[in-house]
C-alpha cells in the first residue's frame, strides 16, 4: 500500500507542485491550507509523514510540529519543515519544536522527495523495531501465555484496545471489508471517495501490522474486531 504523506502550505501553487510530483513517485497524498487543518488531519489519517511550511495563518509550522509531539502516538512521525526563513535562530526554533529535517526555499523537488524516502525508510525501521519488540514482550507475559494455553484467544481487555486504537471511520471500514466490498462500494456506504476509503484501508494496515487486506480481514475475525 502507498504511504500517505501530508503536505501542508496556505500556497496553493506550492501545495499542487509537491503533491503532484509526490503522487508520481507512487505516494499517497493529502494536504491541507494551514497548521490547525493539518492537525485534525493528522488525528484523522495518521501520514506517515508531513511536508508543511512554517509561516501560515491560524496556526504557523513550529505550533503544529508542537502539537503533533505531545501525542504519544505521533512522536515518531517524520517532519520536514520547508520556509523561505534561513537565519540560524529561526532553524534552530525548527529543531526545537521538533522536526526532523529543515529545508529552505526554494528547493528542487527532487531533492525534497530524496528526504522524504529517507525519512520514511528510517521510520519505517523504527517502527518495525517496536513492533517486533512489543510482540516479544506481549508474548512473554505471564498472562498471555496463561490466555494461550487455555483458549489461544485474547482477552476481552486486549480487544479493548484494539479497538480503541481505531477511530469509528476506521472500525466502519474494518467491518465492510470483511464483507469483500470495494472501495468505490464502501465509499458509496459512506458517502466517501474510493480515495480516502483508501487512506483507512492504509491506516487499518498499519495499526494492525498486515501486509494486505485478506491479512487484515484474517486479523479483524481471528481477534473479534468485527460483528
Amino acid at each position: 500500500m502507498p504511504l500517505t504523506i501530508l503536505v501542508v502550505d496556505d500556497d496553493l501553487g506550492t501545495r499542487l507542485s509537491i503533491s503532484d510530483y509526490l503522487e508520481l513517485s507512487g505516494y499517497s497524498v493529502i494536504t491541507a491550507n494551514d497548521g490547525q487543518e493539518a492537525l485534525l488531519m493528522v488525528e484523522e489519517y495518521h501520514p506517515d509523514l508531513i511536508v508543511t511550511d512554517i509561516v501560515m495563518p491560524r496556526m504557523n509550522g513550529y505550533e503544529l510540529v508542537r502539537r503533533v509531539r505531545q501525542k504519544a502516538e505521533f512522536r515518531l512521525l517524520p517532519v520536514i519543515l520547508l520556509t523561505a526563513r534561513t537565519k540560524t535562530q529561526e532553524r534552530i526554533l525548527g529543531y526545537q519544536s521538533g522536526c526532523d529535517l529543515y529545508l529552505p526555499k526554494p528547493f528542487e523537488l527532487e531533492e525534497l522527495a530524496a528526504a522524504i524516502r529517507n525519512l520514511l525508510e528510517r521510520s519505517q525501521i523504527i517502527q518495525s523495531e517496536y513492533r517486533f519488540s512489543h510482540t516479544e514482550n506481549l508474548s512473554n507475559s505471564p498472562q498471555i501465555k496463561a490466555v494461550d494455553a487455555h483458549s489461544g484467544e485474547i482477552t476481552q481487555t486486549q480487544k479493548s484496545e484494539m479497538l480503541s486504537a481505531l477511530t469509528a471511520r476506521e472500525q466502519e471500514v474494518l467491518e465492510l471489508l470483511t464483507h469483500g466490498l470495494s472501495n468505490a462500494d464502501m465509499g458509496q456506504q459512506l458517502h466517501l471517495s474510493a480515495r480516502t476509503v483508501e487512506k483507512y484501508v492504509s491506516s487499518l494496515l498499519r495499526k494492525t501490522a498486515t501486509s494486505n487486506r485478506a491479512e487484515l480481514v484474517r486479523f479483524a475475525i481471528k481477534h473479534g474486531l468485527v460483528e
